[in-house]
């Protein structure tokens, strides 16, 4: 530390150049240019902890903000996405590319109302809508066999990402069937335009207009 110092003096005060004032005090420049990293919060709050402190990270990090310390960000959780199988752009027959997505309501006391629909991108027939408060994986399996036992198996099925969609058993099941799968850019509704289109008259002429009191 005093070295690094003494070298600092001799640069600002002119007298010689960085590299020579590091050599004469036998100094490395890497090391004389290294910086002190700040403690990070969870390190800080180890600190804190020993001296029996009890703090959240939260709390670390907003006194960081207010001090104006660096607070590394939250690192950003990558989407797992599905593999599709298939790339028709649009539907030439029925049963040729069936759609599904999910849409939300609720009821008059605030509970939440989730709604699995499926559309024929052909026919543009709504083959399925269940609604449950909270619809799992072998529930849109069960959703889609009904549906498939009523109006035919199709080729291929488009959605988004979801995680009831990539679900490793829903995959399973769709290529045990030899049903192949169009999954959509994420974010990116518009490429899923049949169920969306769906959706929006679906609310502005049933959800909007109904008094939804239960499930039932």
């Amino acid at each position: 530390m005093q070295k690094k110092r003494a070298v600092a003096h001799v640069v600002d005060q002119r007298l010689c150049s960085e590299r020579r004032a590091c050599r004469y005090l036998g100094l490395h420049r890497s090391t004389y240019r290294y910086s002190t990293q700040q403690p990070l919060p969870k390190q800080i709050r180890a600190l804190l902890a020993q001296e029996g402190w009890q703090v959240s990270r939260k709390q670390v990090q907003r006194i960081r903000r207010k001090e104006g310390l660096k607070v590394r960000p939250k690192p950003k959780r990558i989407p797992r996405q599905g593999h599709s199988t298939g790339l028709p752009t649009h539907a030439t027959h029925r049963n040729h590319v069936w759609t599904w997505d999910f849409i939300f309501d609720r009821t008059d006391k605030g509970s939440t109302l989730k709604m699995l629909t499926m559309l024929d991108e052909y026919t543009r027939q709504c083959v399925a809508i269940r609604v449950e408060r909270q619809i799992r994986s072998d529930q849109v399996l069960a959703t889609l066999w009904q549906a498939m036992t009523t109006y035919g198996i199709p080729e291929h099925i488009r959605s988004d990402n979801g995680t009831e969609f990539i679900a490793q058993k829903i995959q399973q099941w769709l290529q045990e069937n030899q049903i192949k799968t169009l999954y959509i850019d994420p974010g990116s509704p518009w490429q899923n335009g049949y169920i969306e289109s769906f959706h929006s008259r679906f609310r502005d002429e049933c959800l909007n207009r109904e008094w939804l009191l239960n499930l039932q």
